[in-house]
């Protein structure tokens, strides 16, 4: 309700709540770069599929649509035959962020390049792909705002009013929550609570039964359960507000996002389990250095005629991949369903450092 209620929930109030003035920024909002090099990784996907005559992407929540302007923008100037077979997909549930995507991306509507997705929900009985048509989906920082169960040794947290104010109450855990714990994460400790990701799973299980053929990208701050039984990403819900992490999740709700970090052991797993084939869980850095090495980053600095042009991006670039930036802090998850597993891992944004799997 905090996150997503109609009217008064974070992402309906406004779009404000997005880039440097606003409580958080994402890549998109760092560079251009970003969307460029997905787009040059995207159309390598493409190929590896056999550059069918049509492709979706189909991007799942995709804020105010900048992600996908750069991604369009740049295969229809690098790409043209990748871009006369995309279609691109936007699942946003927001009306406010509907509005802005909209404005951002009229020209591509106009021209049915884009398309906003049907109201995509966790039910299975919803229809999320295209019969038939390949697909690509892209979700980046999406899972991580999906509700999460909280468990700690008492049993599975429950909100109630008591005199007019929120308050926990904690009720047995569940069979489902027990199942994913047993699984995937750990059983807390005394004095500590974890979160139990059911939305994330089901979402995962949703798009890796209901896609024929295409690939998975997603990229999130996260964990493994190996991580987690070295006793660390315990107790990872938080709220943001003006780029400082909130001392509770309870305070001024609709006005501050609330996020968890992803356990990517239990994606990985739900991929698996309905088809899909996984690969070697890599961190921002080495995805992105993978994918720009192989041209010096040109992706970035096309447009730069000015020395000081190039040192400015290459500040935006650095903060992108560098371990004290957003590089070593967020992980990419590449799975892939209907393809040769050999050539879909040695897609470029997978060759880049050697790391364990993501079902280690």
């Amino acid at each position: 309700m905090c996150l997503y209620d109609p009217e008064l929930g974070y992402y309906s109030r406004s779009a404000e709540q997005f880039g440097k003035a606003g409580d958080f920024y994402t890549s998109s909002d760092v560079h251009a770069v970003f969307g460029r090099l997905l787009a040059r990784q995207f159309e390598e996907m493409w190929r590896v599929l056999g550059s069918p005559s049509e492709i979706d992407i189909l991007e799942l929540g995709p804020g105010r649509g900048l992600f996908a302007q750069d991604v369009l923008a740049w295969s229809e100037k690098k790409f043209p035959d990748f871009f006369g077979a995309l279609t691109y997909v936007l699942a946003e549930r927001s009306s406010t962020l509907t509005a802005r995507i909209k404005e951002n991306l009229n020209s591509h509507f106009e021209l049915g390049k884009a398309k906003l997705a049907q109201h995509v929900t966790c039910a299975r009985e919803t229809q999320m792909f295209r019969p038939g048509i390949p697909a690509i989906v892209f979700a980046n920082e999406f899972f991580d705002a999906l509700p999460v169960e909280i468990v700690n040794a008492r049993g599975s947290l429950r909100i109630v009013e008591q005199e007019g104010k929120l308050a926990e109450a904690w009720a047995p855990i569940s069979e489902p929550e027990l199942e994913f714990i047993e699984g995937y994460s750990v059983r807390p400790e005394d004095g500590e609570q974890l979160e139990v990701p059911l939305a994330a799973q089901e979402y995962m299980n949703r798009i890796a039964s209901g896609l024929s053929s295409g690939f998975m990208v997603a990229i999130d701050y996260g964990y493994t359960r190996d991580e987690q039984l070295a006793g660390r990403h315990r107790g990872t819900l938080k709220a943001i507000r003006q780029h400082s992490i909130s001392g509770s999740p309870y305070e001024a709700p609709g006005e501050q996002d609330i996020t968890a970090d992803v356990n990517f052991t239990a994606l990985a797993a739900a991929a698996e389990k309905n088809g899909m084939g996984t690969y070697k869980l890599v961190t921002q850095s080495q995805f992105l250095l993978g994918i720009g090495e192989a041209n010096q980053f040109a992706d970035a600095f096309e447009e730069c005629r000015m020395a000081q042009e190039r040192a400015k991006v290459a500040m935006q670039l650095k903060h992108l991949i560098a371990p004290e930036g957003m590089g070593e802090s967020f992980r990419v998850i590449v799975a892939s369903k209907g393809v040769d597993e050999r050539n879909a891992a040695e897609l470029a944004g997978l060759s880049f450092g050697r790391v364990g799997p993501a079902t280690d």
